[in-house]
């Protein structure tokens, strides 16, 4: 019965605030638009959207509204505002992420960025801190009574003593067990937090850290499964991948990237609806400011970045140490295996997300990192409609609430962007953001571009 109550509590949060019966809420119709459902269907021309209060109340070629505020939005492409199943928030600020950085302030002007980029809805990964809980900040924020994207948390993850993640990152309120016997305990304090998911670390960061225990995170995705919490992995090896997907895994949160996924490990992704959340960006990250990539200077990127990371990753210098630094090569490597198995997963039928990791170190820009990624599905051989339901549906389901977003329907939650061009022909249109709307009322026109 307290399991049901909560599942219940959690809908609620999750959903639109659902207007009073008899209450007046403003009416907005948009006429004349390209409409992306987030469904993976091409997109629909000459449609119109009516927003009632929050949520669409209809969509089609012949709609009334007495008393509507009407927009022609002739030429403009209406999708899916996105949802970020892989990031991180509050910890990042100027060119550091430190613990002391974790305040309301730096955390609601974060979540107000991903808005201005489009993105309503994100996944923090396991790096949150006791402030967020204690203040009930998150809940505020998932009720739509906070500016910016929603926020969902997988509270605080587990990691490995004197292991990953690394405690100089901000990483200090993770749970690190030293054995079986101390996971339960650890687990009953995390679910108190109502975390989305729970979030485990099994990488040895290129043999500088030491790798969880495979006794341990079969005990963890146990607990975790028993409390009705599903399981998600930082891992970079098949090996553990085959480990991990074995004991229960729910998702795999970044991209294998030493060695291409075999056709059984597939199989038995499939049969376990094992979701693929690739991070693709945060893989070119790793070594493409060794030289000055083609959006460096785009107005729309420098506007994602933290004070001082432009000057930092456009220096000689750094340029010059990524480019001869040990993991150099083993990074571009990785990111050339990333892409193929992102690729062979869509053409299996996988179900595959879009995080980005953005927000864990200054050069994961935050915001633009999501568009990117769409960009870098698109290169691993998805269709730009694939990667925006990536965006949109898959990352709704991923974190359970598609119930009211992810896809544009009538009775969904009325979160949108608009579009001065069509993402369909071009996925590096989702970066000409027009506008941002968030249940219904217009939050954003964009981030503000110099």
């Amino acid at each position: 019965m307290k399991n049901s109550f909560h599942i219940f509590l959690l809908l609620g949060l999750f959903a639109c605030q659902r207007p009073q019966r008899n209450a007046k809420h403003p009416v907005l119709l948009l006429k004349n638009v390209t409409l992306i459902d987030g469904n993976g269907g091409a997109p629909v021309a000459h449609t119109n959207l009516l927003i009632r209060g929050d949520s669409i109340a209809a969509i089609g070629e012949n709609i009334a509204a007495d008393g509507a505020t009407v927009l022609d939005l002739s030429g403009k492409t209406i999708m899916p505002a996105m949802i970020s199943a892989h990031m991180h928030i509050g910890t990042l600020k100027d060119t550091a992420n430190k613990g002391e950085n974790y305040t309301r302030d730096n955390i609601l002007r974060q979540l107000k960025k991903y808005a201005d980029y489009g993105v309503t809805n994100v996944q923090v990964m396991g790096t949150d801190r006791p402030m967020l809980f204690h203040t009930g900040l998150r809940d505020s924020s998932q009720n739509g009574l906070l500016p910016g994207a929603r926020l969902h948390s997988a509270g605080y993850g587990f990691g490995v003593p004197n292991g990953a993640p690394p405690i100089a990152m901000a990483m200090d309120s993770v749970f690190r067990p030293s054995s079986v016997d101390q996971v339960p305990a650890e687990m009953d304090s995390l679910t108190e937090l109502k975390p989305t998911l729970v979030k485990i670390w099994v990488d040895d960061f290129n043999k500088k850290f030491p790798k969880m225990d495979t006794a341990i995170y079969r005990v963890i995705i146990k607990e975790a499964h028993q409390h009705h919490l599903r399981v998600a992995a930082h891992l970079y090896y098949l090996a553990d991948a085959r480990s991990l997907v074995a004991a229960g895994v729910d998702i795999i949160a970044h991209s294998v990237r030493d060695s291409v996924i075999d056709d059984a490990l597939i199989k038995e992704m499939l049969a376990k609806h094992v979701v693929y959340i690739p991070t693709l960006s945060l893989d070119e990250y790793a070594y493409i400011y060794a030289r000055r990539p083609e959006w460096v200077n785009d107005p729309f990127f420098r506007a994602s970045l933290e004070p001082g990371v432009y000057e930092k990753i456009t220096s000689p210098q750094y340029q010059e140490n990524l480019k001869n630094a040990p993991d150099y090569e083993r990074n571009v490597h990785a990111f050339e295996i990333a892409l193929q198995n992102v690729g062979k997963l869509r053409a299996a039928g996988v179900l595959i997300a879009m995080g980005s990791d953005s927000g864990a170190t200054p050069v994961r820009a935050q915001g633009f990192s999501e568009h990117l990624e769409l960009e870098l599905m698109v290169q691993a051989g998805l269709t730009p409609l694939e990667a925006i339901t990536a965006a949109t549906r898959n990352g709704a389901k991923v974190l359970k609430i598609d119930n009211a977003f992810g896809t544009l329907a009538s009775g969904k939650c009325a979160d949108f962007i608009v579009l001065d061009a069509n993402p369909a022909k071009d996925i590096r249109n989702t970066r000409k953001i027009f506008a941002v709307y968030k249940a219904g009322k217009l939050v954003s026109n964009g981030p503000s571009v110099k």
